[in-house]
């Protein structure tokens, strides 16, 4: 199936080429490259851009100025290893299977860097995979990369501070000398300076796994700009949790501001080298961060609030236009990415995706339209696997969510920022819920979803949990050094 649909593209790439009359690949015409950041754990609204006062982002607040901004840009499913497959495929999780961590991507899903590759591309990634459920110490083996040549990757570490990693053809562990997000961006500079003068475009993956816990391993002199006394929690925040909140907070703001140091690399490298009117820079994140919110399940993921499924969603392309700083209202979908980036591109956009192509709405940004993304937790797992099934949508302005036993949350977010006043079955709102209902059923209905309970998923896919920690158990994995995984983070 999958060699079909490449060959395919490849065919309508030849096609395309001489109805142009010219090679895609000369230097003048060619497609633009892609630079995707790919960042774990950030939420929204903790940059500067977003209105945050306190944390400090400099670089993406600029960036910001030359892009276009989704102000609502949601996480499909708000955990690792679901948001990055729906991103690589742009299928749905209960499409696909990734409905949990640490499960692996099946090779014959038609994903980014082979629909690249079939146009041209070179392709190149960095960092953290969680894609390939052989363990997260193990080598994802070259063909189980799914289209990336050029390798510098793992498939899952937090340990920032000595973040392993393989490279290529060695099978060999390997370790970045220094803080991965600063060993990273200075690797991947020379992989642009390699690649500024190629016939061909790139498509870059840059998978930096901050700000994502442990918080506390940040550099000292970023944790040094956040004393707790000036960090300002919102109101969402319980007294209980507030002690706890300030201590997270300190160290996710400090990776925040050593990241967006990183990326600040990148970007000076792109424009020094004269590569940054062609090329695509996004810039986002797989979840968000609870840090506290919600007194339900204040530090956990996998849920349907802001702080868990709104992202930061950044798209800079400077050769369509004079639309940098815009501001779309209109969430954009984890599987919408896909096939917005090769629409801008100019790649016909295979019909199994199941995401929307976005790209007339990032050429020709309108803060009028509106449309409903849908968020689901087929198979809640670890910290959340006593929590129920739910599926959601998020439209520009309001939150609606069902689990089995039926409708559960409603927040106009607008009027409500924080969520904390739900509105489910209220009768001053019963036009909305009907509405939202019938665009939830037709999202679900789209993709075949018929949302059943967790246990149809995991016999489907064939999965099975830990007893204990009720997830997919990859700490039994030992890589080639014999060194066991860590089972601490999930």
């Amino acid at each position: 199936m999958k060699r079909l649909l490449l060959l395919q593209l490849l065919a309508l790439s030849f096609l395309s080429c001489q109805k142009q009359g010219t090679s895609q690949t000369s230097q003048t015409n060619k497609k633009p490259n892609i630079v995707y950041i790919l960042t774990d754990q950030w939420r929204a609204s903790a940059t500067g851009y977003a209105g945050n006062k306190t944390v400090k982002t400099p670089v993406l607040d600029q960036l910001a100025s030359e892009s276009i901004n989704f102000k609502n840009a949601v996480s499909v499913t708000p955990v690792c290893t679901p948001h990055r497959a729906a991103l690589f495929t742009g299928r749905f999780p209960t499409t696909t299977g990734m409905v949990v961590n640490d499960v692996y991507l099946p090779e014959e899903e038609l994903c980014m860097a082979e629909i690249y590759k079939s146009e041209g591309y070179s392709t190149a990634y960095y960092g953290k995979w969680h894609l390939d459920g052989h363990g997260r110490l193990n080598n994802v083996a070259p063909e189980r990369r799914q289209g990336f040549d050029y390798w510098k990757g793992l498939e899952c570490s937090h340990s920032y501070n000595k973040m392993p990693y393989y490279e290529n053809d060695d099978p060999e562990i390997k370790y970045w000398p220094k803080y991965s997000p600063f060993a990273i961006v200075e690797d991947a500079s020379k992989y642009l300076a390699s690649h500024a003068n190629d016939k061909n475009p790139f498509l870059l993956v840059l998978s930096i796994a901050t700000p994502h816990y442990p918080h506390g391993s940040a550099p000292k002199r970023f944790k040094e700009m956040y004393p707790k006394e000036d960090l300002v929690l919102p109101s969402n925040v319980s007294e209980q949790w507030k002690e706890k909140a300030l201590k997270e907070m300190q160290g996710y703001y400090a990776h925040i501001s050593a990241t967006d140091e990183a990326i600040g690399t990148v970007l000076d490298q792109l424009k020094a080298l004269g590569l940054d009117e062609n090329t695509i820079v996004v810039f986002s994140s797989d979840h968000g961060e609870m840090l506290g919110a919600h007194d339900k399940k204040p530090f956990v993921k996998q849920t349907a609030w802001d702080e868990s499924i709104n992202v930061p969603f950044l798209i800079k392309y400077p050769s369509i236009g004079n639309n940098a700083g815009s501001v779309v209202e209109a969430p954009i979908n984890t599987p919408d990415i896909l096939p917005s980036l090769l629409g801008l591109s100019g790649i016909e956009v295979p019909h199994v995706i199941e995401g929307e192509d976005l790209s007339d709405l990032i050429k020709k940004p309108n803060s009028e339209v509106d449309r409903a993304a849908l968020v689901m937790n087929a198979c809640p797992f670890g910290s959340n696997y006593k929590d129920h099934e739910y599926r959601a949508i998020r439209t520009k302005q309001y939150t609606y969510l069902r689990t089995l036993e039926g409708p559960k949350h409603l927040y106009d977010n607008i009027a409500d920022p924080l969520q904390v006043n739900n509105l489910i079955n209220q009768p001053e709102v019963a036009d909305v819920q009907m509405k939202l209902e019938e665009k939830l059923q037709s999202k679900l209905q789209k993709i075949g979803d018929e949302f059943k309970p967790r246990s149809y998923y995991m016999k489907k896919f064939n999965y099975t949990f830990d007893d204990k920690k009720h997830a997919i158990n990859f700490w039994d994995f030992k890589n080639n050094n014999g060194v066991v995984q860590s089972p601490t983070v999930l």
